[in-house]
């Protein structure tokens, strides 16, 4: 693992010469010296917290983009249903419809856009029932027709080819432990579904046939212990591996072969064969170390003071004696000189929204008997303060029954949520080649648009520092000429920033918009679209944002340099 995470000069465009050439482009089109990126326009649903007056709920979530109506379909979770905006004109996007998926389920969790087909997870209520993914046709927004899948269906996508749709069933449980009198639990099982769409017809007269695989986890139910040795988090109470391991994201190889899956809560990847629907195997992602230069943190929100703990805001970023569990959302892959590399969106997410169990809590009410001096040397006293690490957001449980504690309870190892990072690994073993340390904490800490770790849900100063920083939510990469960039979408603190990754392992900084305005504007990112030059409405590149908290969908421009 690298030990160290160099500075990178903050630039709006920059100049490099001809590149390995990377997946998705043509071979033809020209390579870009750099590039910027613009709002040119914006959508907000009338029950968005930007709307006026104000409504009450959130929408806006995950988007996606259909070149052949000039569509762009954004989820709306809280309204169980999916906003369909006409962006031939991408400056004015217009609601032209609504896709109504409470027939069929409580909610809409994600949807994917193949040549006039879209295909949208649906999970229903409870939860933990099997869900279903809907087709429709992108014109006439006419249902063509369903399909069974796992439970809790949280994102999907098609193949490169269009052939298949690839479902990640999160499989969440209702609740751990005894349950209330008189009720019940239930923890269904995490799996991947791969979907045959077996498509014909064009236009109006579009049909499908789809058949549906399961890629599970039944092979590593036993395996408990040997996944937990190699890294795998499989820790929650009673529950198996097959019902542990919670896929999350989705993203598949150049040559629709492959998928690489996240598991957000295992700090795992997994690796599924599509034409077999069969995992193939789960790789650890191991923890980062947030005590090297170039990949410190900000840890507390009130490191105002020195050995206190009733400190005021801060911006205090600095190495600490803290393991980062990278716990990853989004992934996408891409290509260079022949090999397939994955970038991660490194968000952190706990175990903590459900009864029975809950994982997250802060270091100072963790750690009780203190830190263990042999571990944390002579400071170990004053690091407990909140000034210092007190108020970090830590984990209870870093893997199975482990604690991070020694025999007299002292803490000898601090798991804290998500890398606040984006990382760069290569597919064949997922070994990291890239990580960005502190780039994005750094980059966000002098913004004009908001103070530095404010939330999505507020304009405070320090508010998200001890509890996953700018979090990371989305990537996605695009391929320009020779080059590849990858866009992040950073949910707290809201905003896209750009990575040139065309070297994985010398990825560097490009640029970075956030079009939010203190507590109002554009905030929460969750989910973006790309759209190439050759499939936009205007012959421009574009980015499409759905913002979760402000209920808004961005579309931003990229534009090219030469």
């Amino acid at each position: 693992m690298q030990k160290t995470w160099p500075r990178v000069a903050f630039v709006a465009a920059l100049s490099l010469g001809v590149l390995a050439a990377c997946g998705g482009g043509a071979d033809d089109e020209p390579t870009p010296i750099g590039l910027t990126v613009q709002k040119i326009g914006g959508y907000t649903s009338p029950l968005g917290k930007s709307a006026t007056p104000p409504g009450t709920v959130t929408a806006q979530e995950i988007p996606a983009f259909d070149a052949l109506s000039k569509r762009a379909f954004i989820v709306n979770a809280s309204l169980s249903t999916v906003d369909v905006l006409d962006l031939s004109d991408p400056t004015k996007p217009v609601r032209v419809g609504v896709i109504d998926i409470s027939a069929l389920g409580a909610s809409a969790n994600s949807v994917a856009v193949s040549d006039g087909l879209v295909a949208v997870a649906i999970e229903k209520n409870p939860k933990t029932d099997p869900g279903v993914v809907a087709f429709y046709n992108a014109t006439t927004l006419q249902l063509i027709t369903s399909v069974t899948v796992g439970a809790l269906p949280d994102m999907l996508t098609f193949t490169p080819d269009g052939l298949r749709v690839l479902v990640a069933n999160e499989g969440e449980p209702s609740g751990y432990g005894t349950p209330p009198a008189g009720s019940s639990y239930a923890d269904p099982e995490g799996s991947i579904s791969v979907i045959t769409v077996n498509r014909s017809g064009s236009g109006a007269s579009l049909t499908v046939a789809p058949v549906v695989a399961t890629a599970d986890f039944k092979a590593f139910i036993g395996k408990e212990d040997e996944l937990r040795a190699q890294g795998v988090r499989i820790y929650g109470p009673g529950a198996n591996a097959a019902q542990d391991l919670e896929p999350e994201y989705i993203t598949v190889s150049a040559d629709s072969k492959t998928a690489y899956v996240t598991l957000q809560e295992n700090n795992a990847i997994a690796m599924v064969d599509v034409a077999t629907a069969r995992v193939t195997a789960i790789k650890p992602l191991g923890f980062k170390d947030h005590n090297v230069a170039g990949a410190g943190l900000d840890a507390s929100d009130e490191d105002g003071g020195t050995d206190t703990n009733s400190g005021t805001a801060k911006i205090d970023i600095v190495p600490r004696p803290v393991k980062g569990m990278y716990l990853p959302d989004g992934i996408a892959s891409y290509s260079v000189d022949g090999i397939t590399y994955l970038v991660t969106a490194n968000e952190g997410d706990a175990r903590a929204d459900w009864p029975g169990f809950n994982e997250e809590t802060r270091v100072r009410a963790h750690c009780t008997a203190g830190l263990d001096p042999a571990v944390f040397g002579a400071d170990a006293a004053k690091l407990l303060f909140d000034s210092a690490l007190g108020r970090l957001r830590i984990t209870t449980t870093p893997n199975g029954g482990a604690t991070g504690k020694n025999a007299a309870g002292q803490c000898n190892a601090l798991y804290s949520f998500g890398g606040r990072s984006i990382s760069i690994w290569k597919a064949s073993d997922v070994s990291r080649v890239f990580d960005s340390g502190d780039d994005l904490e750094q980059r966000t800490k002098a913004l004009t648009e908001a103070k530095f770790n404010a939330s999505h849900d507020n304009d405070t100063l320090d508010a998200r520092s001890s509890n996953k920083g700018p979090e990371p939510e989305g990537v996605v990469v695009a391929q320009f000429g020779k080059r590849s960039f990858a866009f992040v979408a950073l949910e707290r603190i809201g905003g896209v920033a750009v990575y040139d990754v065309s070297k994985p392992a010398a990825a560097t900084f490009v640029t970075y918009l956030n079009t939010r305005t203190g507590a109002t504007g554009d905030r929460g990112p969750e989910g973006m679209a790309f759209v190439p030059a050759s499939r936009s409405p205007n012959g421009k590149p574009l980015l499409i944002v759905g913002n979760e908290e402000s209920g808004t969908t961005t579309v931003l421009q990229i534009n090219l340099s030469y």
